[in-house]
């Protein structure tokens, strides 16, 4: 499934090769309350034409292989708490864009994504674009340790590093504003724009959509290999973590577990543990004191001790 718009799924057959014939689809009633989002295989019966006018149900849901999931901001709580909410299914790679200058890069929203993707077990890539203002060292210097990899963009720069990246793959792009993510979409799929105006009655052809799309990308060269697929997600702007586990919390900062290991039984290595022996190890210089900021932050906005859409340290920490 490619999209999904008020109750219309859009949809198009795994053997379809290059060709994309959107079939649109409604949910029938024996999926009761199943959720069913973008990048589900799902089993279609009735008119599967793709014809103006034409609507399949989708009677089941295959099994998800991963599920990128967010925590929804608190505007969204509901008695019961906050809402979890899964972006897209099936997932291979989280594509997370981050410019290198203006907007400086937000290591505090590449955290959170890093820790979103280790949790889905969907692989991580850094995009570091407007690679032309600024060099990538001081973000790469953050991330030594987790051997992240990456690829940097630059304006009219040859895409052919990551498109090699994306080959193969479903791959989810996020990013703040500003970072020359719609730009990049643009320019990896040339016709998204009518792409997303076909399979969405959003926007008629204009990129306005708040939902996941997922875009073919385009064989190059006439190469026969699968070219893959993005999944852009213009409404996407942040990723609470409320549903990840601390436990799991700490797979996005695996420079600090061996720490963790030497600290006390049961400590919540949270500033509020008086005795918590992270401070005094990161002190010794076993980790660069930021990771320790943000997973801090990272446990604290997970307990909603800190609102997800209230930390600017968090979002713009100094590199």
């Amino acid at each position: 499934m490619i999209t999904v718009d008020r109750g219309r799924y859009g949809c198009v057959r795994e053997d379809g090769g290059d060709r994309i014939e959107v079939i649109t689809a409604m949910r029938a009633r024996e999926l009761g309350r199943k959720s069913v989002v973008v990048g589900d295989r799902v089993a279609l019966v009735g008119d599967v034409s793709g014809a103006p006018g034409a609507l399949a149900r989708i009677v089941r849901i295959g099994e998800r292989t991963s599920v990128l999931r967010r925590t929804a901001d608190d505007d969204d709580t509901t008695p019961e708490g906050r809402l979890e909410r899964v972006v897209v299914a099936n997932a291979d790679q989280l594509v997370i864009v981050s410019a290198l200058a203006d907007p400086p890069p937000r290591t505090g929203f590449i955290d959170r994504c890093l820790v979103a993707a280790y949790d889905a077990d969907v692989e991580p890539l850094l995009c570091l674009t407007k690679a032309d203002l600024a060099g990538p060292e001081q973000v790469l210097d953050y991330y030594t340790e987790l051997d992240l990899p990456y690829v940097l963009v630059r304006p009219g720069s040859d895409l052919a590093p990551l498109r090699e990246r994306l080959a193969g793959r479903i791959s989810v792009l996020v990013g703040h504003s500003g970072v020359g993510k719609s730009t990049l979409v643009n320019r990896l799929v040339p016709d998204a724009l009518r792409a997303v105006g076909a399979v969405s009655a959003v926007g008629k052809g204009r990129h306005t959509s708040t939902s996941a799309v997922a875009l073919r990308l385009p064989a190059i060269g006439g190469s026969r290999k699968d070219p893959g697929w993005i999944v852009d997600t213009p409404g996407i702007r942040s990723f609470g973590l409320a549903h990840v586990s601390a436990e799991s919390l700490l797979h996005g900062f695996p420079d600090l577990v061996e720490g963790t290991l030497e600290d006390q039984p049961n400590c919540g290595h949270t500033a509020a543990d008086p005795d918590c022996r992270l401070d005094a190890w990161v002190a010794d210089g076993h980790a660069d004191r930021r990771r320790l900021d943000s997973y801090r932050r990272l446990l604290a906005s997970r307990a909603g001790d800190l609102d997800a859409r209230e930390q600017p340290a968090d979002d713009s920490a100094p590199l």
